[in-house]
């Protein structure tokens, strides 16, 4: 067969190979299939949210009950689960702390709108951890990442917002959009929605600082939202020397900086940021921070939270206060959420459960690499924290343009049918692990087998 004809071959081989797994993951998930199916009669995309029908399965597992680092679905079928729901479930699935503290506060009550005294010692630890004076609750990242950006318009009174091509921050309009072939446009296959981004979206590629500084040099764009490693379209390591310079292009053009860490927050207890002594103007998280309760954080500097009052006073007791910022939401910072976040900062994401999900993380990135290198594929894994991830390309991508360029979105989705038949759980988004402080060495060492199986798989097939 010549070169042509096996590059060819390849995607039928690939396709056929998926299709292969696809039906063996029908056969022994008989009882989720019946009930995905009759989800189709009563939700818009199947499930109670359209990203659950993004299995590479061609439905998704109906969990039956999950605890620490495993699931069990409705057939009876075991995982170890890397997944931890995209980071949601960060601290394990029913930790023994937060079931504690959540069914004491359902007993006492979940939503008054008032504050209680947990709130308190959540606030100040908050500071403690992440360096910033100041902090609201939301219900999401994606409602902080809304809240954190609207107070950067307001106090800058500048209409834009800069992200970084791939960057993933949630439902944020102004950053749904990527560079692609050179050009701007919105990324993931989203559809348009009547949003002019070219009004309120700047987009250059991640460790680009000469690009970063010519559309920051007009000093339209009220703030950068950015994670400090990119997480979400592969994981994107940042380059030697581009904090900084992000940090002094931002500061000397008036713009506020913005650091998402919904993700990142497994890089240790105070995050990416307290670990490499970030500067943020306002920093951000979620999903993790309360156990898996929908939550999200966001924090305001000194400097930022003095320029806001000006626009926005504190209280004053002699007058109703009508006037608000335009964000929240009646169930923010209810007193379950609160509850249960205090319970996860408190026995949870602890220095020391830190320090063994970091030590698995890399013992698994160890392992993978290992296994790479002993059949000399073109592959490479990357670790940040208690997070690890597998590309098939032969480096680190360094923007969001090398990724489009070189990603294997089909091996990707094959690997994803079957790690769910060998009983493991990754995102189904990308190739990444994340490990909680259930995960054990033996849950790694599974990973490895199943892994070097899917080597096998491929190589067989001739796919690599």
């Amino acid at each position: 067969m010549t070169a042509s004809a096996m590059q060819q071959s390849v995607p039928e081989t690939i396709d056929w190979l998926i299709d292969r797994e696809q039906e063996r993951f029908r056969r022994t998930h008989p009882r989720s299939f019946e009930d995905w199916r009759k989800g189709q009669a009563h939700f818009l995309y199947g499930g109670p949210s359209h990203w659950m029908r993004r299995w590479a399965g061609g439905f998704p597992v109906y969990a039956a009950e999950a605890k620490g680092a495993h699931i069990l679905d409705v057939d009876g079928n075991a995982y170890v689960d890397f997944a931890l729901g995209d980071t949601g479930g960060m601290c394990g699935h029913a930790p023994e702390a937060v079931t504690e503290a959540a069914v004491r506060q359902l007993r006492r009550g979940t939503t008054m709108m008032l504050p209680t005294e947990d709130s308190l010692w959540v606030g100040a630890e908050l500071s403690r951890r992440f360096g910033l004076p100041y902090w609201t609750l939301t219900t999401s990242a994606t409602d902080a990442n809304r809240g954190a950006i609207r107070i950067a318009r307001m106090i800058t009174g500048r209409p834009k917002v800069l992200v970084f091509s791939g960057c993933y921050h949630g439902g944020v309009e102004e950053a749904h959009v990527e560079i692609r072939d050179g050009k701007v446009g919105l990324r993931n296959m989203i559809h348009p929605n009547g949003v002019n981004h070219a009004a309120v979206s700047k987009v250059v590629e991640f460790n680009d600082v000469e690009a970063l500084e010519r559309a920051l040099a007009d000093e339209d764009v009220a703030c950068v939202l950015t994670e400090p490693l990119m997480t979400n379209f592969g994981m994107i390591p940042v380059a030697d020397g581009f904090h900084a310079a992000l940090r002094e292009i931002t500061r000397r053009t008036g713009t506020l900086l913005i650091i998402d860490e919904t993700h990142t927050i497994s890089s240790g207890p105070g995050g990416y940021t307290a670990l490499h002594g970030l500067e943020p103007d306002m920093l951000v998280a979620g999903k993790a921070i309360a156990g898996g309760i929908p939550a999200g954080i966001f924090g305001t500097s000194q400097a930022v939270a003095e320029r806001l009052w000006k626009i926005v006073p504190k209280v004053d007791p002699r007058v109703r206060q009508s006037a608000h910022l335009g964000i929240g939401g009646t169930l923010a910072g209810n007193a379950l959420t609160v509850a249960t976040m205090r319970a996860v900062l408190e026995h949870v994401l602890t220095p020391a459960n830190f320090e063994t999900m970091i030590a698995n993380a890399s013992r698994l990135a160890d392992a993978a690499r290992h296994v790479i290198e002993t059949h000399q594929l073109p592959w490479h894994v990357t670790q940040t924290g208690a997070r690890a991830e597998i590309m098939f390309m032969p480096r680190p991508p360094k923007n969001g343009a090398e990724v489009i360029a070189s990603r294997r979105g089909d091996l990707e989705t094959l690997l994803h049918a079957f790690y769910m038949n060998e009983g493991i759980l990754v995102t189904p988004f990308h190739t990444m692990f994340l490990m909680c402080p259930a995960t054990s060495a033996a849950d790694v060492d599974r990973h490895t087998q199943v892994f070097s199986r899917f080597i096998d798989l491929v190589r067989e097939a001739g796919v690599v």
